[in-house]
């Protein structure tokens, strides 16, 4: 019998107040972050052909109330090793799926 698939789904509202649906591909932890990759989730077909396919990468942050923050990767050399990390973690998880 096949596994069923059951995305996890994150809703992320932005600095205008705005909400955006991403399934969560995958999230990696290093010694001093958190870190998430997301696909944007489409509810109109037009959008999602409009989509560019590009898999985005935010930082997990916390304040000191506990409350969780995605936030952009500011540093360009972090964020080229963590995309490095999330290209080869995904690549691996997308070829098994193939065989």
């Amino acid at each position: 019998m096949a596994e069923e698939y059951n995305p996890d789904i994150v809703s992320v509202i932005d600095e205008d107040g705005v909400e955006h649906i991403f399934e969560e591909l995958d999230r990696i932890e290093t010694d001093s972050s958190r870190y998430v990759a997301l696909l944007p989730v489409y509810d109109e077909a037009e959008d999602i052909l409009d989509d560019d396919g590009e898999i985005i990468i935010l930082k997990v942050e916390e304040d000191k109330d506990g409350e969780t923050y995605l936030c952009p990767i500011e540093n360009a050399k972090e964020f080229e090793e963590i995309q490095k990390i999330f290209e080869e973690r995904l690549s691996d998880l997308f070829e098994d799926a193939d065989e």
